[in-house]
């Protein structure tokens, strides 16, 4: 779901190989933060990296991986740990986590928001676990070309996305359970609130599958986040569920006539931990609490389509680096996207991904 556009940040080390952890000395004026590159890891240069240091004196050494949790387990298995803080999926931070590789990170090292609400409260459902600080919300949201519609005959809603007989054509989906179910069920009238609890009961799961039934012979089922923006410039959908980034950068720096439905999106979120072992523990902590107040999370979505997890952000941010997009529309987080929007439920699909995948198989070969 990232941007893969060149990374515009000098890497100053590179990986050799992701199990050989990285040759990077400990030292005190410095610590090293481990990211995912590209766009995603300028954002943070930017918004993170180079204040924190202006701030403190404290340089910070970025260097990039694919994923950052399989260097993470790998340096500290092997007891050489040169990493100090990593960014990772919130799924792969309980993981290691709970395999007792991360450091825990107490909340109240957090700063409350500009108004003093406490940091517990400011962050939004979800963002917060026992070892991570989440730094960034994405979200999968409908999305549709305008040029293919007349001037109000575009689709305003998720139930939308369900209704060929006012929207006829072709949709498009990814091929898995995850997210399906949840957006058929919120298409279908179930209240964010009660999605998951609707998804444990065999009823609920019934009334997920029928609702897909209703589109079924219609889907064009995608598996990579680079197709839902092409089966839309290519045509051959009316519109998709799609990961919001690429969306907005189809939009915004290829000047497509894609718009997103904020309606039903399902957001997850990605943010800091730290390795069991940091070289520079106390620093990691400082500069896990200075990146994740308000006005750096702020700026950070002023440099890609991804939402502050903090509600004093909102507020804060400001255009894109073209110097004229307004970022607050294009982010999932700002409130009137939040509407209707879920949660994605990490430990539901820890305990049902299996079973849940098995019956949509079935569905989709039936």
């Amino acid at each position: 779901m990232r941007s893969t556009g060149e990374n515009s940040v000098r890497r100053i080390i590179l990986l050799s190989t992701a199990l050989a952890g990285f040759a990077l000395p400990a030292a005190a004026d410095q610590i090293a933060v481990l990211g995912w590159g590209g766009a995603y890891t300028t954002s943070q240069v930017e918004a993170y990296h180079k204040p924190f240091t202006a701030k403190t004196g404290v340089g910070v050494v970025s260097v990039d991986t694919d994923n950052p949790a399989t260097p993470i387990k790998a340096q500290v298995e092997s007891g050489n740990v040169t990493t100090d803080v990593a960014s990772v999926e919130y799924a792969d931070a309980v993981r290691l986590c709970d395999e007792g590789l991360l450091e825990e990170i107490d909340p109240a090292i957090l700063p409350a928001a500009p108004d003093g609400t406490p940091a517990e409260e400011d962050f939004l459902p979800g963002s917060l676990a026992d070892c991570f600080v989440a730094t960034d919300v994405f979200s999968t949201v409908l999305a549709y070309d305008a040029s293919k519609f007349a001037d109000g005959a575009a689709p305003t809603k998720l139930a939308d996305f369900f209704d060929l007989e006012k929207f006829p054509g072709k949709r498009g989906m990814r091929k898995s359970a995850k997210v399906n179910l949840e957006m058929a069920l919120l298409a279908d009238g179930v209240p964010a609130a009660e999605v998951y609890d609707m998804l444990r009961t065999d009823e609920g799961v019934e009334r997920a599958f029928k609702k897909l039934d209703s589109i079924k012979s219609q889907i064009v089922w995608w598996e990579a986040g680079a197709q839902p923006p092409q089966l839309l410039a290519d045509g051959e959908v009316a519109m998709t569920i799609a990961y919001n980034g690429r969306i907005f950068n189809a939009a915004i720096t290829e000047n497509k006539p894609f718009e997103i439905v904020w309606d039903g999106q399902v957001y997850e979120v990605e943010g800091w931990v730290i390795p069991k072992g940091a070289p520079n523990l106390e620093l990691a902590k400082d500069f896990v609490a200075f990146s994740t107040s308000a006005e750096p999370l702020a700026k950070a979505a002023e440099w890609i389509s991804y939402g502050p997890p903090r509600k004093s952000s909102a507020p804060l941010v400001g255009t894109f680096m073209d110097g004229k997009t307004e970022m607050a529309p294009h982010l999932p987080t700002s409130p009137e996207n939040m509407t209707n929007a879920l949660a994605s439920d990490y430990e539901f699909w820890v305990d049902h991904d299996t079973e849940l995948n098995e019956r949509f198989n079935a569905w989709l070969a039936g």
